[in-house]
């Protein structure tokens, strides 16, 4: 509440700012008697408006004034306990309020550390999950990581001589991953786990696979001529002779048409 020395007469006050708003008029409001009279006018009806409401104001002024007065507690005094009353309250909640911020800020960096922390364990877990990039014998492609472990398992059985895991794994590997980068290889490392367990046949549609396949991997002329190898293991000539002569025409500047050639020769 206002000092009651302020507001005994505000009427006054808004009677001086409407006669300086009056002298602040632009320029072309000074022309021409009807305008002038008109902006006197409407200044008078604003001044007179200003008046009655002051006057409503320091009536109802008065009567607080009084009924404080009643109370035997004096204006100034009141004011100023509603003052110091308004500013602790202000006080409160403004401790309040800096209570929440910096409860919001720990919660936000809490929550930011947990953020980081699972994306840092999820990338984590994902990172061995990722393709990776394989270059083998002239190919490259991608592969997942398990792909390259099952093969290089299978590829050390094969190496120890454990022909009968290897092939086994070799079986597994072709059904897992039937789209695999690494399948011509597989189905060339089958065939010849198959050969030396002397499983002929299937070792033949094991190099036949191979060949539908990829026809042009480097591996197909070997393929190939290992197909000539288990026919005549089979004991059939005549379809040994008939594939070492599709070797020489199909791959005629590989290894294997050089030992196609050869054991040709020796057939006559």
């Amino acid at each position: 509440m206002a000092s009651p020395v302020l507001t005994l007469k505000p009427w006054r006050a808004a009677l001086l700012v409407a006669s300086l708003s009056a002298l602040a008029l632009p320029s072309h409001a000074l022309f021409g008697d009807d305008e002038a009279r008109r902006a006197i006018l409407d200044l008078r009806n604003r001044v007179e408006a200003n008046r009655q409401a002051s006057e409503a104001a320091q009536q109802a002024l008065e009567q607080r004034l009084k009924e404080l007065d009643e109370a035997g507690l004096s204006p100034a005094r009141r004011s100023m306990l509603d003052l110091v009353n308004q500013i602790e309250a202000l006080r409160r909640e403004l401790a309040e309020v800096r209570g929440q911020n910096e409860r919001l800020a720990r919660d936000v960096a809490e929550l930011q550390r947990q953020q980081r922390d699972t994306l840092g364990a999820l990338d984590e877990r994902l990172r061995p999950l990722e393709p990776v990039k394989v270059s083998l014998e002239g190919q490259e492609f991608t592969a997942r990581p398990e792909e390259k472990t099952a093969f290089e398992a299978a590829m050390t059985a094969l190496r120890a001589a454990d022909f009968a895991g290897a092939a086994q794994q070799y079986a597994q590997f072709l059904t897992r991953y039937p789209n695999s980068g690494y399948v011509p290889m597989v189905l060339y490392w089958h065939g010849n786990a198959q050969y030396a367990l002397r499983q002929y046949k299937p070792a033949i549609d094991s190099y036949q696979r191979l060949l539908s396949r990829a026809p042009n991997h480097p591996r197909a002329p070997e393929a190939l001529l290992a197909i000539a190898n288990c026919h005549l293991e089979l004991k059939d000539a005549k379809a040994a002779k008939a594939t070492l002569q599709e070797v020489v025409k199909t791959y005629p500047a590989s290894e294997a048409a050089s030992a196609a050639k050869d054991r040709l020769s020796r057939m006559r």
